[in-house]
C-alpha cells in the first residue's frame, strides 16, 4: 500500500460517540464492536514497518496535533515538567513498541512497566524532546542517533507528584543507517535485536525491557476497560507472559489491589499490565492512529 493511501485510511477512521453502559463505563461503541469483529488470524499483523509506513504516521500526527503546539522551552516550569517516549519498532520482524519495567529499587512506581522518560534535566535538555530521548537513550542505552521522532500525542496529563508529562512518538532503529533511508521505501527497516538490549540496559533504572507486538495489543483476551483518574475510559493491557528476567522468570505484579494512584501502574495482583498513565497515554496512541480499525481495514501497519 503506498504512503498515501496508508496516511488517508489512517485520517479517515474515526471513533464514534461514546456511549454509557450499564457497568458504568463510557467506552467507544465502535471499539468494542471492532474487537470482536477483527480477523486476528490477518497477515496484516506480521507486516514490520517501513519508511512509508512511519512517514504516514508522522503525517497523521502532524495534522492531529496542530492544535497541541508544545510550550517555548524558557516558557516551561522545568522542574515540574517531564517528557516520555512511546517507541515503535520491529522485532523478529513484527511490528509492536518497546515498553520496560522500571527497577525495583526505585522510590517510586518500582516494579512497572513504562514508556522510557523522566525528569528534565536543566543542564542536559534544550527541550522536552530532547529530555525524552536522553531519558530512552540513558534507560536502554540506545544511541541517540536511533531514534526518530514520529510526532506527539496529548495533551499531556498532570502526574499525581505535580510534573506535566508530555508524551513523544518515536522510532527504535536498529542503526544510525536505517534512520537515512528513503521516506518512500516499502522496504521493511531491520529488527533490533532485543537479547543485545536486554544485557545492556540501565539496571538501575530498568529491570526488564520487552516488545509489545502490535498484534498482541489488539487482542481482545489480554484487554480490560479501565477508568483513568476514576472517569475517562481506556483499555488496560495485560502483558505478563510477555516480560521475562534475565533467568528466564517472569515479573508478576506484587500489588494486593490497582495503586489508587492509576499513575504508572502495575495492574491487578498475579498479572502485569500496562496500565495508568502508561496505558492512558497508549491509547491515546491508538485512537489518534485508529490502530485497530487500521490493522481490520488491511493496512501496512
Amino acid at each position: 500500500m503506498k504512503m498515501q493511501d496508508l496516511s488517508s485510511q489512517i485520517k479517515n477512521t474515526r471513533r464514534e460517540s461514546p456511549r454509557q453502559y450499564d457497568d458504568g463505563f463510557a467506552v467507544s461503541r465502535a471499539s468494542l464492536s471492532q474487537l470482536a469483529r477483527l480477523n486476528w488470524t490477518s497477515p496484516v499483523y506480521s507486516k514490520p514497518f517501513t519508511r512509508s509506513t512511519l512517514k504516514a504516521i508522522q503525517n497523521v500526527l502532524a495534522e492531529d496535533s496542530a492544535h497541541l503546539e508544545l510550550p517555548e522551552w524558557d516558557s516551561i516550569d522545568k522542574k515540574r515538567s517531564a517528557a516520555v517516549l512511546i517507541p515503535f519498532c520491529n522485532v523478529l520482524e513484527k511490528p509492536g513498541i518497546l515498553l520496560q519495567v522500571r527497577a525495583r529499587a526505585l522510590r517510586s512506581h518500582s516494579g512497572e512497566v513504562s514508556f522510557p522518560g523522566g525528569r528534565v534535566d536543566e543542564l542536559l535538555d534544550s527541550s522536552l524532546l530532547d529530555t525524552a530521548f536522553r531519558e530512552t537513550s540513558e534507560e536502554m542505552n540506545i544511541s541517540v542517533d536511533r531514534l526518530e521522532l514520529l510526532g506527539s500525542v496529548g495533551p499531556p496529563e498532570r502526574s499525581l507528584h505535580g510534573h506535566t508529562v508530555w508524551p513523544f512518538v518515536g522510532f527504535v532503529h536498529a542503526n544510525a543507517n536505517t534512520n537515512r533511508l528513503s521516506a518512500d521505501s516499502d522496504e521493511p527497516l531491520p529488527s533490533i535485536d532485543l537479547s543485545a538490549m536486554k544485557r545492556t540496559v540501565s539496571q538501575d533504572e530498568v529491570a526488564a525491557i520487552f516488545h509489545l507486538p502490535l498484534m498482541e495489543l489488539a487482542s481482545p483476551s489480554r484487554r480490560r476497560r479501565y477508568l483513568f483518574r476514576n472517569e475517562r475510559p481506556y483499555w488496560a493491557v495485560e502483558v505478563s507472559d510477555l516480560v521475562t528476567a534475565e533467568d528466564g522468570s517472569q515479573f508478576i505484579s506484587s500489588s494486593v489491589e490497582e495503586s489508587m494512584e492509576d499513575e504508572v501502574g502495575s495492574g491487578r495482583e498475579g498479572r502485569l499490565e500496562v496500565w495508568g498513565l502508561t496505558g492512558w497515554y497508549l491509547g491515546l496512541l491508538s485512537d489518534k492512529l485508529d490502530m485497530l480499525n487500521t490493522l481490520e481495514s488491511g493496512a501496512d501497519l
